[in-house]
Order: structure tokens, then C-alpha cells, then sequence
């Protein structure tokens, strides 16, 4: 099942090139009172509609999938969590590359942990991003996003992918330098994650995906998520032995090499086996 969200907040379910418009059986759904819980109110509340989907198709109004705006699949996620240096190829590149490493030398990331990215960076895609610095090297990063679908906590590894809600494309947009990552990451914009979401039924194993990145049509990352050296499970299981994962929060899983700078008005293409592809443009001035 392909989840979108469109139009400004609607929900809907892709299907044979159009989107099947489900907000309405959302309506019946009542919003959590203040304080809310941190969570994605529709992602926490999807598994009652999704009972109720057979019943309801004949009912449902569709649009042509060329025809809606696509939005971020997830609206209110409580995290947006990075891994780095999760490939060795990409450890490799970034220790020969002084605009990479400014004069760190990464070994591994079970040495680093994960970073936080700011919730307002999240954008969807076919979104223009601005480069908050464009005197600064700015480099777009392929990862395979994984949403948690439920409250988890020590998760073991055998039980990990049971918390999986689903699977998105995501680019991880980062400034190079020596500040933390989870400031030069969290730019507007920086946290792009589309186009819709993947259920784990049409995925099958997440760690068997070809996944790829263009600027401009020119290929620039090429690999396979067979190469990450934590695992999804592993790195579900590593994320919330430190914290709780409620729904809707995002794991972007790391990068594999050839990560190179974009300038203004380039134009990005990902790709991720089994989920699709999407494009974001970079602005042509600098804002």
C-alpha cells in the first residue's frame, strides 16, 4: 500500500496512478486533547481506518496521481533522526576529503550515535529549497527512510521491523563544516522525505534496496541498502535503547559515497528500489 499525503493535508492511498482521496474516514477520529502526545496524528490513528478501506473504495473520491501536489508523507513527526557514516565507502570518501571531514577522522558509527535533525526542516517532494549558505559547500545525501508505526522502546533486534509503519525516500541536505551535524543539517528545507510511504508487505527486506541520486541527470550516488553497516533492525534497535520511538518518527538510515556539491538551480532526482522516485530543485537564489 502507497500512502501520500496532498493537497495541503489530505490523505490518500495511491493506486494504479491515482490517489484515492481517504481523509473523510478520518473525520470520525477525534483529535488528542492538549497536551497531545508526540506523535503523527495520522499515522498513530491509520491502522482503524485501514480495516475499514475494502468497504469503502466504491465511495472514495480519486484524482489523477499527475495531477495532486504531493506533501511530505509524514506531517508531525516527533523525530527526525540521522545516522552517519553508516557506509563504509561513504567513510572512506568523507576521511580522503578534507570539505567532508574538516579534520576529523571517522571510524564507525557505533562510535558517533545518531544525531537529531529539527522538525522544520522537513519538506516534500517538487519542493524549491534555499541554501542558507552558498558560499558554503552544500551536498544532497540519498538514505532509505524508515517511519516507525508504534510507541517502541528496547526493541529487540528479532522485533524491530514490527514497529515499521513504512518506508520513504529521503534526503538528507547538509552543509559541509565543523559544526554539529544536527545544525548544519537542519536547515529549512534539509529534511526532504517523499513521495509517499511504502508498507513493509510491498518492501520486503529493507536491506536489499538499490537506491540512487542525480543532480542535473548526471548520477552522482549509486548503491544498495545491503551496504549499511547498522542494519534497519539494528538501527531501531540502536535508537530506542536511548529513546522511545513514537509513531511517525523518521530514521534516515545514512548515505553511501559519491556525495558531491550542488549549486543554485540544480536540480535532484532519487530513486529508491521498490518506493519510486522524486525531485526536489534548488533555488536559484540564495534566501
Amino acid at each position: 500500500m502507497k500512502i501520500c499525503r496532498f493537497n495541503q493535508d489530505r490523505i490518500g492511498i495511491i493506486r494504479q496512478q491515482r490517489v484515492y482521496d481517504i481523509t473523510p474516514m478520518f473525520h470520525a477520529v477525534t483529535p488528542a486533547h492538549w497536551p497531545a502526545p508526540p506523535v503523527d496524528w495520522m499515522i498513530s490513528h491509520f491502522p482503524d481506518i485501514a480495516s475499514q478501506l475494502d468497504a469503502n473504495w466504491e465511495r472514495l473520491a480519486s484524482y489523477p496521481l499527475e495531477q495532486v501536489s504531493l506533501n511530505a508523507p509524514v506531517a508531525n513527526p516527533g523525530k527526525l533522526l540521522g545516522a552517519p557514516i553508516n557506509y563504509r565507502d561513504h567513510i572512506a570518501e568523507a576521511n580522503a576529503d578534507q570539505q567532508i571531514n574538516h579534520g576529523k577522522v571517522y571510524t564507525d558509527i557505533s562510535e558517533y550515535g545518531l544525531f537529531l535533525k529539527a522538525n522544520s526542516s522537513l519538506c516534500g517532494p517538487n519542493e524549491i529549497i534555499n541554501l542558507p549558505a552558498p558560499e558554503r559547500r552544500t551536498d544532497p545525501e540519498v538514505e532509505l527512510a524508515v517511519i516507525i508505526g508504534q510507541r517502541a522502546r528496547h526493541v529487540p533486534l528479532e522485533q524491530a521491523l514490527e514497529v515499521v509503519f513504512g518506508y520513504s525516500i529521503g534526503i538528507d541536505m547538509t552543509v559541509r563544516g565543523s559544526e554539529f551535524p544536527s545544525f548544519r543539517k537542519s536547515a529549512d528545507g534539509f529534511s526532504v522525505l517523499g513521495p509517499w510511504i511504502v508498507t513493509p508487505d510491498e518492501i520486503g527486506d529493507p536491506n536489499t534496496l538499490d537506491l540512487s541520486i542525480r543532480v542535473n541527470g548526471q548520477l552522482r550516488q549509486h548503491s544498495n541498502t545491503r551496504h549499511l553497516i547498522y542494519n534497519v533492525q539494528r538501527l531501531i534497535a540502536y535508537a530506542s535503547a536511548m529513546f522511545t520511538l513514537w509513531p511517525g518518527d523518521v530514521i534516515y538510515t545514512g548515505t553511501p559515497s559519491g556525495v558531491s556539491p550542488i549549486q543554485a538551480g540544480d536540480r535532484i532526482e532519487v530513486n529508491i528500489e521498490r518506493i519510486g522516485a522524486m525531485s526536489v530543485t534548488i533555488a536559484d537564489n540564495a534566501s
